[in-house]
This record gives C-alpha cells, sequence and structure tokens, in this order.
C-alpha cells in the first residue's frame, strides 16, 4: 500500500485528495490545524480505517518537525503540499497593502512547503514513488499576469514556483521528483462559487498527473489536465 501525506486535509482539495486517495488504497496521513472541528474528514476516516488524522499547522515550523519525528519510521509515497492561504482583500491594494497577512502568506504559501520537505525527506526517499507535489497557481506565472492585483497572492506563488523548480535541480541526483500543480479554477471556499470546475474533477485530473509523473518530468509547472503552463 502506497502512502500519501496531505497537508490542508480538513476541506476543499485537501478533503477530496482524501476522498480519492482513500477509494485507492492508498494509506492517507490527512494533516490539518484543527482535527476536532473536521467533521467532514472525521466521517470520512469513519468509513476509511487507512486515513490517519494529524493536527499541523504549516505555519508552526515546531509542529512540522514534531510530526516528521512521529512518523520517523513512516514511509511516503507522496508528500503532497495542499494547504494554503489567500491572504488578498478587497480596498487593501497598492497603498494600502496589510504587510503583516502578507508575511503569514509567504509563511505558508512558500515557506512551509520547503520545510516540510526538508523535514521530511528521509521518509520520502524510502517511498517508492519519491515524490514532493505542491499546489500552486496560474496567477503565480508572470506571462500569465496581465490583470494586475492579488498583489500578496501572485508573489507567493511566484516563489513558491521558484523554490519549486530549484528543490527539483537539487533533489534530482537523489531521484526525488518535484511537480507543481495548478489546481484550476476550483469551486471551492478560496475559489468561490464562480469556479469553473468542482474539486472532484480537479482531483481526479491532478491525481492522474501523479500517476503519470517520470523524474524527467520533475520541475514541471502543470494544469490539472496535464498541460504544461508558461512562468
Amino acid at each position: 500500500m502506497q502512502t500519501v501525506l496531505i497537508t490542508g486535509a480538513n476541506r476543499g482539495l485537501g478533503l477530496e485528495f482524501c476522498r480519492q486517495y482513500a477509494a485507492a488504497d492508498y494509506q492517507v496521513i490527512a494533516a490539518c490545524r484543527k482535527p476536532d472541528q473536521a467533521e467532514h474528514l472525521a466521517a470520512l476516516a469513519k468509513q476509511y480505517s487507512h486515513i490517519q488524522i494529524e493536527t499541523l499547522d504549516v505555519a508552526d515550523f515546531n509542529q512540522i518537525d514534531a510530526l516528521a519525528s512521529k512518523l520517523a519510521d513512516c514511509k511516503i509515497d507522496v508528500l503532497l503540499n495542499n494547504a494554503g492561504v489567500y491572504g488578498d482583500q478587497a480596498g487593501r491594494g497598492l497603498g494600502q497593502l496589510d504587510y503583516q497577512t502578507w508575511e503569514n502568506v509567504l509563511a505558508v504559501n512558500v515557506m512551509a512547503p520547503l520545510k516540510l520537505a526538508e523535514a521530511f525527506l528521509p521518509q520520502v526517499q524510502r517511498g517508492d514513488k519519491r515524490l514532493i507535489v505542491a499546489l500552486s497557481s496560474l496567477m503565480g506565472s508572470m506571462t500569465d499576469n496581465t490583470s494586475g492585483g492579488s498583489i500578496l497572492y501572485r508573489s507567493s506563488k511566484a516563489a513558491l514556483n521558484a523554490a519549486l523548480k530549484s528543490l527539483s535541480i537539487d533533489l534530482r541526483p537523489s531521484s526525488i521528483g518535484v511537480l507543481i500543480l495548478h489546481p484550476g479554477w476550483v469551486r471551492t471556499d478560496m475559489g468561490g462559487p464562480n469556479g469553473l470546475i468542482d474539486v472532484e474533477e480537479s482531483v481526479s485530473g491532478m491525481r492522474k498527473v501523479i500517476a503519470n509523473f517520470s523524474l524527467a518530468d520533475s520541475g514541471s509547472f502543470v494544469k490539472y489536465d496535464g498541460s504544461a503552463l508558461p512562468w
């Protein structure tokens, strides 16, 4: 049985990843900030005994280290960095930027995935798939940005893309892959009700990309349907 660790597992894309991977007979380590409030995740864990729920606030690096220590003997085939925040608010654009919020967005969206990669590298090395995945966004693309705005979120995803591209090069000699995924505009709490696709379609597509991954693809920036995206 392969193992996937999923952050931000209590709702939206994270919850759907848990649902689909559990249904596919993966051992699922579902990490979220407040498991006691994650009713849907708890219900899913009752349905599938191979879902293991763990407490993790990805912005707290001590918690990341503690969880890595707790799971020191595990093997992880796919480390899936799903947790993320948006941060931008109406009326808080240029001239009224909230720098404290920006710091938190960068901590969660950029630094946390790299910290998780560092902390869980031994477990990933023991896995069969040996893959680190992070959910980014087309909004992090310099080429695609023709509308401006969303400075906090855009900058965090652009930084994430750059960091993971470097990580893919650094880890290639160890035969560990890195995949940067854009889930599409999805109808979630973050994506809003006007999203073009639902979580089931997005996650199903991303799981196919993950399943078909080879080391030659490491460092790629890819849409949920498998198409390459511009940096």
